[in-house]
């Protein structure tokens, strides 16, 4: 019954869900309480600190760390393992202290919902907990209310509803009682009022058709729990490395231990090289530095006005590559304003009002609207609460041209009025001897029989009535909304006795910033769609002041379309109008078939399921609504379009900044890997497993937690997107880490053999001057790495910071009572040199490789 209820007759969905006009008795209002539960939304279930806690150790790498520790217990390795424990541990503690301050903030950004409800029990008017209304009950609404649930209209006087949450319609809806065709869609319903919406003008009586999950808003609701949550880009790579590299060591140590004890190596000794190995495959601080990076990327974020709901949401805005927005409040300032006014054969921006010629004859028509008007001044930069937004937009347009509103109306009193209805089309207000009147120019106009000119009234002749209606049309072209305003002085006869004062073209109109950021993503290869629940022509309008295509698709037309023929037109289409939440997934989902990915804006409940559907969703922090919010991994708290675009850069910087510490990682490790592989085969143990999980501490650490804080590159924004097929380890990174491990392992290789000096064994020192070469090299292949970013080379004084401090630690290795746990020894001024000499060779040798590489 819900879903055809605005298409019945008022009387009879009154019978049918077995009420009457005086509503509820409270005994059968309790007995339908118990049966159908409270008139609840249910939110999507809050992330407890467990579930946080309990998702940072959900990736494939850090179990393949999980293994490395537990081969190393079996080993006998206790340090190995509690040293790969910590660097778990470490990893989850910052990503959970960032995920929960982020659901923190979340919290206090939570809107209140309407508490209370006028509702008729046993034939008196009480008022209840919205949450305790159930079917049947008779609610009585007037400006100011938040809609308690779905509802029946029963009577109107003058209501207009603010239906922007749920349809995205800017304007406000005119309500009355009488029935709706049945295929009429939701935003266009008039015998409706829905959960969540605002009444913004007169009042009216309702029966309630549906409460809580039954809702249109509860709808929206469910299909936001059936919708799985999706992994970033980089969280999918990044588990795609981590099974890859749980495999690749799985692989190396079925085929090492073999061939080791073929060779005559004991059982214990092969375990050991399977298990170094196996720590020489894994960046363990791979998890860590992603971590970091993206919680630096949040902390800039929340100073730039921008709550990250989950870390991965960072990087992933910078592989963004198509943005689909909402208009209303997005793009938009969501707040009705006049841009032009016409008096006679003279049409003005509003801007230019106050010092236009005819500056006289604009106050007075201003002045008029002013009066016929139940809007109040706004305070500060403010709309009032609850008012009607048109009216509104006449009320600061009068204050922006200095008239005293609140003066005028204490010097000039209203006596009486005659209140907007959807039938009449136009108010009247009294104030003594004259009469204002301001209303559709379809039905003032004809009421009027004189027009203000610059010579004072004169006659509407035929011709003349023709030209305002030319001026009507031409305003609506523009999507602007048009009112008349006219005054009588005769308030006894107002039709038929009207001067005509003029027009009033209004707009929601784009944020003033707006259009430079749109400008500024198209520019970075950013395709910018608008997907409102508006109509077509004022969404074109919009969409055309921003620059985006001419072309309109609205809802309807999605909906004919099959799953082949909207992925064709997606790419070609900018705006799409009168768009339903279903038809807001299926766009969403034809770009996301054709390889892109995407970020949605929005902030009402229809923008709900796009958003959690989307790449990225982003939701408003001001004007959002909670459903909203919660189904976003952004929330932006400045409401601002521009936020979004500084986003992007931030995003794609981050993005350069974990592809370099993830080429430097991975390159170190193929290198460790290679050397303790090969020098295996010929009857050394190189490197144990202690002196390499420390050399991945050194390298994994420091300097590449210093990496992540390198400045973006001067072309960030000048680049296309990443393509979503390209994973972070493609063509260019494969060849960093084969051509720099290919230096690494050589180098290494011929140092081992120059100090072993044909010894059957590998000694401490020998131990100790591949260990040692090897964390000098990797701090100079850093340069090189950055070099192929374009990042300037002294930027980041972290890093210097940072390889020194490692330098120290290592030094501590050699020369404290610690050299006894890693199996080292001190080195001569003599071995500092040879150490030296390998660095001088190797720092060209990467810097050439860099160069190729950049040729890929």
């Amino acid at each position: 019954m819900p879903d055809s209820a605005h298409s019945r007759p008022a009387d009879g969905v009154l019978s049918s869900v077995d009420s009457r006009h005086d509503g509820l008795a409270d005994a059968e209002a309790r007995r339908r309480l118990d049966a159908d539960g409270p008139n609840e939304v249910e939110r999507s279930s809050q992330r407890t600190w467990v579930d946080i806690a309990v998702a940072q150790f959900d990736s494939a790498l850090i179990w393949v760390l999980v293994a490395a520790a537990a081969l190393s217990v079996w080993a006998g390795h206790a340090v190995d393992a509690v040293l790969i424990a910590g660097i778990v541990l470490a990893n989850g503690a910052f990503g959970f202290v960032q995920d929960y301050r982020a659901e923190e903030s979340l919290e206090s950004l939570r809107e209140l919902t309407a508490p209370t409800a006028t509702v008729r029990r046993d034939g008196r008017s009480v008022e209840l907990e919205a949450t305790k209304l159930v079917v049947g009950d008779v609610v009585e609404l007037s400006g100011g209310d938040v809609v308690p649930a779905d509802a029946r209209l029963l009577e109107t006087s003058s209501l207009e509803v603010d239906e922007a949450a749920l349809t995205g319609e800017s304007a406000p809806v005119s309500k009355d009682p009488d029935p709706d065709p049945v295929e009429t869609p939701l935003a266009e319903r008039t015998a409706m009022a829905y959960k969540g919406t605002n009444v913004t003008r007169g009042s009216g009586v309702a029966v309630i058709t549906a409460t809580g999950m039954d809702t249109e808003v509860g709808a929206i609701a469910r299909s936001l729990a059936e919708t799985a949550e999706t992994d970033t880009p980089l969280q999918a790579e990044l588990d795609a490395l981590g099974r890859t590299l749980g495999l690749g060591v799985v692989a190396l140590a079925a085929l090492v231990i073999p061939l080791l004890l073929v060779e005559g190596t004991g059982p214990v000794q092969a375990a050991l090289t399977a298990i170094s190995l196996a720590v020489a495959a894994v960046p363990e601080g791979l998890p860590a530095v992603v971590t970091l990076t993206l919680a630096l990327g949040v902390r800039a974020m929340a100073d730039e006005n921008a709550l990250v709901r989950r870390l991965p949401a960072v990087e992933a805005l910078g592989s963004v590559d198509v943005v689909c927005t909402d208009k209303t409040g997005t793009l938009t300032r969501g707040q009705m304003t006049v841009r032009r006014i016409w008096v006679n054969d003279a049409v003005v921006d509003a801007d230019d009002a106050e010092t236009h010629p005819h500056a006289d004859r604009i106050e007075r028509l201003l002045r008029a609207g002013a009066l016929c008007n139940d809007a109040t001044p706004a305070d500060g930069d403010e709309p009032s609460e609850g008012d009607d937004p048109t009216e509104q937009a006449i009320v600061d347009a009068a204050v922006e041209h200095g008239i005293d509103v609140r003066g005028v109306r204490e010097r000039t009193p209203r006596t009486d009025e005659i209140p907007f209805s959807s039938e009449r089309k136009w108010m009247g207000t009294v104030h003594g001897d004259v009469a204002y009147v301001k209303g559709a120019p379809e039905v003032v106009v004809p009421m009027a029989a004189r027009v203000l000119t610059a010579d004072g009234p004169v006659e509407l002749t035929d011709e003349r009535a023709a030209r305002v209606r030319e001026q009507v049309r031409s305003f609506g072209d523009d999507a602007l909304r048009v009112l008349a305003v006219a005054v009588a002085p005769d308030p006894d006869a107002i039709e038929g006795g009207l001067t005509l004062l003029g027009l009033v073209g209004m707009l929601d109109p784009p944020r003033e910033e707006v259009a430079d950021a749109v400008a500024a993503t198209t520019q970075a290869g950013v395709d910018v769609k608008m997907v409102t629940g508006d109509n077509a022509r004022t969404a074109a309008a919009i969409g055309g002041s921003l620059g985006l295509g001419e072309s309109v698709l609205e809802g309807r037309e999605v909906a004919a379309l099959d799953d082949a023929e909207l992925r064709e037109r997606v790419e070609s289409v900018d705006v799409f109008a009168r768009t339903s939440p279903a038809h807001k997934v299926r766009i969403l989902r034809a770009l996301q078939d054709n390889g892109h990915v995407v970020a949605m804006t929005g902030d009402g409940v229809n923008d709900a399921p796009a958003l959690k559907n989307a790449d990225i969703g982003v939701a408003m922090g001001v004007r959002g609504t909670d459903v909203a919010k919660q189904a976003s991994d952004v929330v932006l708290l400045d409401d601002d379009y521009t936020t979004i675009e500084r986003a992007i850069e931030r995003g794609r910087a981050i993005f350069d900044n974990v592809w370099k510490f993830v080429g430097y990682l991975l390159s170190a490790n193929v290198a460790e890997v290679a050397l303790v592989f090969l020098a295996s085969l010929l009857g050394y143990l190189v490197l144990p497993a202690v002196q390499l999980l420390w050399i991945n501490l050194l390298t994994d650490g420091l300097p590449a937690l210093a990496l992540g804080a390198d400045p973006k590159s001067g072309d960030v924004m000048e680049r296309s997107p990443r393509d979503p097929d390209r994973g972070i380890v493609d063509r260019e990174m494969l060849g960093l880490i084969g051509g720099t491990g290919t230096v690494s392992t050589l180098l290494m290789l011929g140092l081992l053999f120059a100090v072993l000096d044909g010894a059957a064994s590998v000694t401490p020192y020998a131990m100790t001057m591949v260990f040692t070469g090897f964390v000098c090299i990797e701090f100079g292949k850093l340069y090189a790495i950055r070099w192929l970013r374009e990042t300037p080379t002294l930027s980041n004084g972290w890093l210097a910071a940072a390889v020194g401090t490692s330098l120290l630690l290592q030094l501590a290795v050699l020369y404290t009572p610690l050299n006894e746990y890693f199996g080292t020894v001190p080195l001569g001024l003599g071995d500092w040199a040879v150490l030296g000499g390998v660095l001088a060779v190797a720092l060209p040798a990467y810097l050439l490789v860099a160069v190729g590489v950049r040729r890929l």
